[in-house]
């Protein structure tokens, strides 16, 4: 998965954060688009904005191919939503939003990249704050902010763990914290507009108190 960001807001290329993205900057409102490249097959992706309208069916419109699909993990199963260019988008997962923080896997159904677009508010103070459930879930940043993990100060404990997904070859690579040792094999990046997944031992607040003006 390839992400390219465009964050329209001078006071995030004085925070560094435009630089960081390779990215332009154009106005002073802290508002926004992210490029999200879907790969054919499956892509764990993330929408760290804040639309008007987060729900499933709303952020990918009619932009997939036919058949494709989003899986959002419920913490035991995935809620599906399938596309359809007949029908639209049908299914349980549907209705469902995906927020600055949480993340799905898209499943592209045709043979060619396709570009998703995802506009909408810079998280900022108290809503750029997330909680992480104990246990499995997707999560990523809840800002559009690229870097490691310690960069964007995920909160792992000892033998919490992130898992990345890779589309080509499709795996998963594992990350593992230790207190004593760090990050093992080494300490994992992301990029905007890239979920992961993470097993936590205990539900963790993920605090950033982000500001445009930092």
């Amino acid at each position: 998965m390839r992400t390219k960001t465009l964050l329209l807001t001078a006071a995030l290329a004085a925070a560094g954060i435009a630089s960081s993205m390779a990215q332009a900057v154009y106005s002073v409102n802290a508002v926004g688009y992210v490029n999200t490249v879907l790969k054919p097959g499956f892509n764990l992706v993330s929408n760290p904005l804040t639309a008007a309208d987060n729900k499933i069916s709303t952020l990918f419109g009619t932009t997939l191919p036919n058949n494709s699909r989003v899986y959002k993990f419920n913490g035991t199963t995935y809620d599906i939503a399938t596309y359809s260019t007949l029908l639209g988008w049908t299914g349980p997962g549907a209705a469902l939003t995906v927020t600055p923080g949480e993340g799905v896997f898209v499943q592209n159904g045709g043979a060619a990249d396709v570009t998703v677009t995802f506009v909408g508010e810079v998280p900022q103070g108290p809503a750029s704050n997330t909680t992480i459930p104990a246990g499995f879930s997707i999560r990523s940043s809840a800002v559009p902010q690229a870097g490691t993990a310690t960069e964007l100060a995920f909160p792992a404990n000892n033998n919490d763990r992130i898992y990345k997904w890779s589309n080509s070859p499709a795996g998963y690579t594992t990350y593992n914290f230790s207190t004593l040792l760090g990050w093992t094999p080494t300490v994992p990046s992301v990029g905007v507009g890239e979920a992961f997944f993470v097993r936590m031992g205990a539900q963790t607040a993920w605090n950033r108190n982000f500001s445009v003006n930092q």
